[in-house]
């Protein structure tokens, strides 16, 4: 990564549902300052952009002021890198098309770019992370949903509107029996394999069976992946069940995402990554015994190295040195 070393530093804008996170970060992907916002306490964009430059403002000042900063990156749900827009976010306060890149750009003075949050995560892999040196791989983030970061040949996938890469809206359940997902289709790949996905498999195994398990010790409408985590580590054979069953779709999954690109790793990124072997070796399997036999062995199935924390804003950063 070649930067400027007169403007040393960049900003990373990582939107939430819940918090917006902003920092400056420097070549070496150190945070060198933080800061953060409730997304969802601004119902006008306007009143947004504001909020967070005036409490960005600070930081840079603190830093060596704008003259320091080569460029803004900000990682959004439904962040489209071609307009530098949101566009129609459902977990967000503001409807329609925003043109966020554009609003900080003029309220900074600072060149801003925008793209998804997975998109950011994967830049930020490679840039700082498991990928540095990769040119072909794919990130998958396990949260809330599963999202995904393409890229290939050393470049970022958007395809031909900003938003290609929606691997989490993959259907790997067809028919009618797949469940509903977010987005309003049946059988996703999120409506399995994110951290609600978990969380519903642990619902529908203890309604239908009557095994034993420490998660009847909690109403079904409050279980989290969390609790299925730690249930599994205790060695609990229902939550061993559902990772068994996570992994499995997963890996299938990625199987089949793999004759896509032919990527050197799978990186996996969020809280039910952390979840080690209990997610890995099933997905492992899964890919194993799935994948077409000329890419066998081929692609590594590797855990994210960047801290959960840091994360977010490390990857909307690393878009910031990619600004000419």
């Amino acid at each position: 990564m070649v930067t400027n070393m007169e403007k040393p530093y960049v900003v990373g804008i990582d939107i939430g549902g819940t918090n917006t996170v902003f920092g400056i970060v420097d070549a070496r992907g150190t945070i060198l300052s933080v800061g953060s916002i409730k997304t969802q306490d601004y119902l006008e964009i306007d009143d947004y952009v504001n909020t967070v430059c005036s409490n960005l403002l600070p930081l840079i000042e603190a830093n060596g002021g704008v003259d320091k900063i080569k460029g803004i990156g900000i990682g959004a749900p439904n962040g489209n890198f071609y307009s530098g827009t949101i566009e129609f976010a459902p977990n967000l306060p503001w409807k329609g098309i925003i043109h966020l890149a554009d609003m900080f750009t003029e309220r900074l003075g600072i060149p801003t770019v925008l793209t998804n949050d997975a998109n950011a995560a994967a830049i930020g892999e490679m840039t700082y992370g498991a990928a540095r040196g990769m040119k072909n791989f794919i990130m998958i983030t396990l949260g809330t949903g599963v999202g995904s970061g393409i890229v290939i040949n050393g470049e970022m996938v958007y395809g031909h509107d900003g938003f290609a890469g929606e691997l989490g809206h993959v259907i790997v359940r067809r028919g009618n029996n797949g469940r509903i997902c977010g987005c309003g289709r049946k059988g996703c790949l999120e409506a399995y394999c994110s951290a609600t996905g978990v969380a519903r498999t642990a619902r529908e195994i203890l309604e239908t069976t009557q095994a034993e398990s420490k998660l009847r010790e909690i109403p079904a409408d409050q279980i989290t992946s969390k609790d299925v985590y730690e249930a599994a580590v205790m060695g609990d054979a229902v939550a061993n069940q559902i990772f068994e069953f996570t992994g499995t779709i997963l890996g299938e999954a990625l199987a089949d995402f793999i004759a896509f690109s032919s990527p050197e790793a799978i990186i996996l990124f969020g809280g039910l990554a952390k979840s080690g072997d209990l997610i890995f070796k099933p997905i492992q399997k899964a890919i194993d015994e799935n994948v077409l036999a000329i890419y066998k062995g081929k692609a590594k199935l590797l855990m994210s190295e960047l801290k959960d924390a840091d994360a977010a804003v490390l990857g909307a950063s690393a878009l910031g040195w990619e600004i000419k």
